[in-house]
């Protein structure tokens, strides 16, 4: 069995592509795989990392603001549109693959729609509770649609065969009770907040992070706190933590990247953090309460659309980032610190939103379109 895999731009792209390489191999353990992405993507190390061969596509976006540098960038962007489709079309020819599957990222669009103009068996996956424009048009010719929310069945078109698979996981995100989790990381306190906001960083984060921290330690409240502030925020966090005299309390953890996550998101009793597909499948299954603050600029709003699920469901705490002050983010920690029951109750009802078997549906899914000779008996 041959399978080509179109992902790339984010780790949101990347790991739910290799998180489904991974479910195939589980039941087809001689399956071939090519993924398929852009060259300067996260991809171009992360897959081949992970053990797949790799071909590449150059695509790129458009900007959407008109400076005079994204004017060149889209003159570029509108060059590489021109070939992606023909180049496309010559690697799907190439491997002959008995399904493609796309997970999103500039080089799913040319390859995806290059495998259905070849009469090539396709099925797409969608991260967000808004899906892109992309997905949304080559999911009127994909022979399955599958979801991570199902909010965003009504955004797709009525013909496409939508189903919520949910998003796949990291298993170890399971395996850790709160109580082991404290314990490898020291914490002793009533309440642990884990905030992040990417590999990146989010600078609204980083701004308001030494603020709260210190409150922290000037009140009576008994609160650890772990946050990663990402690459965009080495030059200051922990200077500003240094200034203050906090950087070295035992009941504060801040780092650049966090590489045990699945041992902080197990500890955490509330996490603050933006709002992409992958984070929000994470807290749902450990059942964490949040506050979520959605990237503004994301594309088509989607993470303000996956936030709102959660919200909606009374799971987590929404706030749109022009709203985002230390006032607010005190009022929600104070409040969820002095209502324990409160707390319980979202994360319960964030446990309530997670597909379990998310793993099995994606199979399901993937086995019926191929055909039974090539599938496991």
């Amino acid at each position: 069995m041959k399978i080509l895999i179109a992902c790339g731009g984010t780790g949101g792209h990347i790991n739910p592509a290799l998180a489904i390489a991974g479910i195939i191999k589980s039941h087809v353990p001689d399956a071939e795989f090519l993924f398929v992405g852009t060259p300067n993507g996260m991809e171009a190390k992360l897959v081949p990392a992970a053990g797949y061969e790799m071909k590449f596509v150059q695509v790129a976006g458009f900007q959407r603001s008109l400076t005079f540098e994204n004017i060149g960038k889209n003159i570029m962007a509108a060059r590489y549109l021109m070939t992606a489709g023909s180049h496309a079309k010559a690697i799907v020819r190439d491997f002959r693959p008995d399904l493609a599957i796309g997970t999103g990222g500039y080089a799913a669009g040319p390859v995806i729609r290059a495998a259905q103009q070849l009469g090539i068996p396709t099925a797409i996956h969608e991260q967000n509770a808004y899906p892109g424009v992309t997905n949304k048009l080559l999911a009127k010719k994909a022979r399955a649609v599958m979801m991570t929310f199902g909010a965003a069945k009504e955004y797709f078109p009525a013909e496409a065969k939508t189903v919520v698979t949910g998003l796949p996981v990291r298993g170890a995100l399971t395996r850790c009770t709160r109580e082991q989790a404290r314990a490898k990381l020291n914490f002793r306190g009533k309440m642990t907040i884990l905030s992040f906001g990417g590999s990146q960083g989010a600078k609204c984060l980083n701004d308001l992070m030494p603020d709260l921290m210190q409150w922290h330690l000037e009140s009576d409240m008994d609160i650890n706190h772990i946050h990663a502030y990402g690459k965009f925020g080495r030059e200051t966090v922990p200077d500003e933590l240094r200034k203050r005299g906090i950087a070295d309390d035992s009941r504060m953890r801040v780092t650049e990247y966090i590489h045990d996550m699945d041992i902080c998101l197990a500890a955490a009793d509330l996490v603050i953090s933006r709002a992409g597909a992958s984070t929000l499948s994470e807290l749902e299954a450990v059942g964490r309460a949040s506050v979520l603050i959605p990237y503004p600029t994301a594309a088509e709003n989607h993470q303000y659309h996956n936030a709102m699920v959660l919200g909606r469901a009374g799971a987590a705490i929404v706030i749109e980032q022009k709203d985002l002050t230390l006032d607010r983010l005190k009022e929600a920690v104070t409040e969820l610190y002095q209502n324990p029951d409160k707390r319980i109750a979202m994360e319960q009802r964030a446990g309530a939103l997670f597909a379990a078997d998310t793993d099995e549906r994606i199979w399901n899914v993937l086995s019926e379109i191929l055909s039974p000779d090539k599938t496991e008996a």
